[in-house]
């Protein structure tokens, strides 16, 4: 994956203050726990008893709500220091560092696999696809969430006295960047945008069928805490759900 080891650096440089925002406040927490995390946990519905592998789990965060609803939680990820963190946060679940497009896991181990805005970050997904597949049990399902492909392609426009967004070259795929600054510490991080077409193809050609789907809708106790961002996301869907069937 182009820029992966790019992406690995910010992961590993931002962990503790990453985790730290999800928990205590800040935009962390509006995007993860507010916007993107409900949607993905209702697509996940009853887990209870089910063998579930977390891709790219970064700091544990699912892992922690997962493992209290009783279900058996593997994480992956290649940001050791997220790592270390996590096994704090759900010491139940088991973590392994390692590379998502080749699993160190036995064929059909799993019931459930997903991943939470992991797989934007790569350009292809077949390896992904094909290791996830391998390792779902028949009728496993697979979900994952991603920026969503409309909202990604949004650049501001100025027109006289207002500024807008508009949504310009939807169809060319492509590397997006983008800044993470906390704390004084600064890293790049790369999107691939993708169109639905583009991401239907993905899912139809590596043995998958689509079941369910969902853009994320912010939490209604995010107007209060973070009205500004609650506006923004209430009008214009930062990140969707996609949910499989393995064939």
């Amino acid at each position: 994956m182009i820029h992966k080891e790019k992406i690995k650096q910010a992961y590993d440089g931002l962990a503790d203050l990453y985790f730290e925002t999800r928990i205590k406040g800040g935009s962390s927490q509006f995007f993860n726990e507010m916007l993107e995390m409900p949607r993905t946990l209702r697509m996940l519905g009853n887990v209870k008893s089910k063998k579930i592998l977390d891709l790219g789990c970064g700091p544990g965060r699912y892992a922690h709500i997962l493992t209290d609803k009783n279900a058996k939680i593997v994480g992956i990820d290649n940001s050791i220091n997220s790592l270390k963190i996590a096994e704090k946060e759900a010491p139940e679940a088991k973590f392994v560092l390692g590379d998502i497009e080749k699993l160190p896991f036995k064929s059909a181990e799993f019931n459930i696999v997903f991943s939470s805005l992991v797989l934007g970050h790569f350009e292809k997904w077949d390896k992904i696809f094909s290791e996830v597949r391998r390792v779902l049990k028949r009728n496993g399902i697979f979900i994952f969430s991603i920026h969503n492909p409309i909202r990604e392609t949004l650049e501001k426009e100025k027109w006289f006295f207002r500024t807008f967004r508009e949504i310009k070259n939807y169809f060319k795929e492509r590397i997006l960047q983008d800044n993470w600054a906390k704390g004084g510490r600064s890293f790049t991080i790369f999107n691939h945008h993708k169109t639905y077409g583009t991401i239907i193809r993905y899912i139809a050609s590596n043995g998958f069928e689509l079941i369910d789907y969902e853009d994320c809708k912010p939490l209604p106790k995010a107007k209060k805490k973070y009205p500004k961002l609650y506006n923004q996301a209430i009008n214009t869907p930062y990140f969707c759900v996609w949910k499989l069937r393995k064939k």
